[in-house]
């Protein structure tokens, strides 16, 4: 019997059609994980405009030139509408620079609204006892300058202050006016000076309605922490030592946030219920690095400290890919890398995957989504979410729902 060609044709169109399809519900649940612990952004998005993520080809990999720069759309307050300081605010920066960012947000906008003064928080390790000065990452007159005429900072907490005698407040993540009135500021109010401890019922970088503090939390989220110089100069020898063995690409390199542990924990491994996927595991990310376009000589840095044996199934297809341990000058390992604690490490993997030409979230959570947000301000916007492909792709139909959709809260920010 005689087969039409275009049932053919038909059947062809269906199958690649569902083979899509399931690449963009992947995608999705990428980007829409409940947050737990480690945090992970959800929600839906707008429809992709491929014409503003156009991918340039080179002979090497799939390029993207870096978008315009955004300028912030907010507006700082005269320092005379700075509030009166009516006693103090004091909190932690933990778990990570990537938590850091929504910890300073949200002190800030808690601090101006029931009118006190914040004081320069210290920097908490996940272990007991593992303590660091701000001033050890961050900039300290960078962040007191650029928060002037929004909030007082104080530098150190005043000794008649005792901890004993601090209110202890949880605040959520992202946290709104209303809830400050009604939980926080009637405790201020009795005990005249309380310590934060925000927590993340769920992370939700999307875009929200305006608010009177969204001015306020877009300036403390993307406007106040810099590295202090040291700090500085490491990321910037392991960025341009990366730009240098990236000659065949112009210079350009990929960034993956690829954690070892991370994948070896429960839940990460293999499909969820859906069959969608929260994490990929080395040989997963450089099947679909190849198959999008990018060849064994583009350059892979890791947010993987030193190199463990099943990222060897990731460097057979890409041999230029690196750890800090292998890239890091020599001379800064010492307190950068062989510390006790690895508080240092994860601030050189956020700046670093904030900088580089392309960043690949191999694990959903706030990392990604704060990166995101880090890039969106400064036009990087070549952020691949990966998938298992099951042949050759485009890039472009891998770039992150957060730039595609315009959906991440960086673009209330910038305009």
């Amino acid at each position: 019997m005689a087969v039409d060609p275009r049932q053919v044709l038909a059947g062809f169109l269906t199958v690649t059609m569902f083979v899509m399809l399931g690449n963009m519900i992947k995608r999705d649940h990428f980007d829409s994980v409940e947050a737990n612990h480690s945090g992970a952004p959800s929600g839906s998005y707008d429809n992709v405009k491929t014409t503003e993520h156009s991918i340039v080809t080179l002979h090497n990999g799939p390029w993207k030139e870096n978008a315009v720069d955004l300028k912030p759309c907010w507006t700082k307050p005269a320092s005379d509408e700075a509030q009166n300081s009516n006693g103090f605010v004091t909190f932690s920066l933990t778990n990570g620079p990537e938590y850091h960012v929504s910890q300073i947000a949200d002190a800030v906008v808690v601090a101006r609204q029931v009118g006190a003064t914040l004081v320069l928080p210290d920097i908490r390790g996940s272990k007991p006892g593992d303590k660091r000065n701000f001033g050890d990452i961050y900039d300290v007159e960078k962040f007191i300058k650029s928060l002037d005429g929004i909030v007082s900072v104080a530098k150190h907490q005043p000794a008649e202050i005792s901890t004993r005698n601090l209110a202890v407040v949880r605040v959520p993540n992202r946290v709104t006016e209303d809830h400050i009135a009604e939980h926080i500021q009637p405790i201020f109010r009795t005990k005249g000076n309380i310590r934060l401890a925000t927590y993340f019922p769920s992370v939700n970088m999307r875009k929200t309605q305006k608010s009177n503090i969204d001015s306020v939390a877009c300036l403390a989220m993307f406007g106040t922490l810099e590295l202090q110089p040291e700090v500085h100069e490491v990321v910037d020898s392991i960025i341009e030592r990366l730009k240098t063995l990236s000659r065949k690409s112009d210079g350009q390199f990929i960034a993956v946030d690829l954690r070892v542990e991370m994948l070896e924990k429960k839940g990460c491994q293999g499909s969820g219920a859906t069959g969608a996927k929260s994490c990929y595991s080395p040989e997963e990310i450089a099947l679909f690095l190849k198959k999008i376009g990018f060849d064994k000589d583009t350059t892979i840095y890791l947010t993987q400290s030193r190199w463990d044996s099943s990222l060897d199934a990731l460097k057979d297809f890409f041999p230029k890919t690196y750890t800090k341990e292998g890239i890091m000058p020599v001379d800064k390992k010492e307190k950068y890398l062989n510390s006790e604690t690895s508080e240092y490490e994860k601030v050189i993997d956020f700046y670093i995957c904030s900088q580089s030409d392309v960043f690949v979230p191999a694990i959903s959570g706030l990392f990604y989504a704060n990166v995101a947000g880090k890039r969106i301000a400064s036009g990087r916007t070549q952020i691949l979410v990966p998938a298992n492909v099951p042949g050759s792709a485009s890039a472009v139909d891998f770039i992150s729902p957060y730039v595609s959709k315009k959906n991440h809260l960086a673009y209330s920010c910038f305009c």
